[in-house]
C-alpha cells in the first residue's frame, strides 16, 4: 500500500463541479491500494501516516505529527498511484489491486484515520470518481510512504 503524503496549508478535492471535501493546514494523502495489500497494511500506514514527523517544531526542524499539531487530513484514493511504471512508456495497472478489495481498504483507511484525528478533522475524496484536488503544498514537503510487500 503507497501513500504519497504532502504536508498542505490548504486542500480540497471537488466531483462534478462540487467541493465535497476540504481542509486547513495538514496532510493531504493520496493512497494507492495494491494486489495482496492487507486490513494489517492500511493500519499500518495510516498509523505511519498519523505520526510521520513532517511539521517543523519551534527550531524549525521536521519534529512534530499531524497529531501533535492538531492538523486535518484529506484522504484522496488514487489509482495511478499503484500502476507499475518499469518499463515502457504507458502505465501498466496489473499491480493494482481490484475495485471491491481497494475501496475496502480505503474505506479502512479513512475509518482509521477518522478514529485516530477525530472524524471532523478527516476529509476525503469519492472511490471511482474523477476528482480534481487542489492544494497549497506547503514547503513543498512530499513524502512516498509504503508498506505491505516490496517488489522488485
Amino acid at each position: 500500500m503507497k501513500g504519497l503524503i504532502q504536508r498542505v496549508s490548504e486542500a480540497s478535492v471537488t466531483v462534478d463541479g462540487e467541493q465535497i471535501a476540504s481542509i486547513g493546514t495538514g496532510l493531504l494523502v493520496l493512497l494507492g491500494v495494491e494486489k495482496g495489500d492487507v486490513e494489517s497494511a492500511a493500519r499500518e500506514l495510516c498509523r505511519k501516516i498519523l505520526t510521520y514527523r513532517v511539521f517543523p517544531d519551534d527550531a524549525g526542524r521536521m519534529n512534530r505529527s499531524l497529531a501533535d499539531i492538531g492538523g486535518s487530513l484529506l484522504i484522496v484514493p488514487q489509482f495511478t498511484l499503484a500502476a507499475d511504471t518499469s518499463s515502457g512508456t504507458r502505465p501498466g495497472f496489473s499491480t493494482a489491486a481490484g475495485p471491491d478489495v481497494a475501496n475496502r481498504l480505503y474505506r479502512l483507511f479513512v475509518a482509521e484515520a477518522s478514529s485516530g484525528l477525530g472524524p471532523e478533522k478527516v476529509g476525503e475524496g469519492e472511490f471511482g470518481a474523477d476528482m480534481k484536488v487542489g492544494l497549497v503544498n506547503d514547503g513543498p514537503v512530499t513524502f512516498l510512504l509504503e508498506v505491505g510487500q516490496r517488489r522488485e
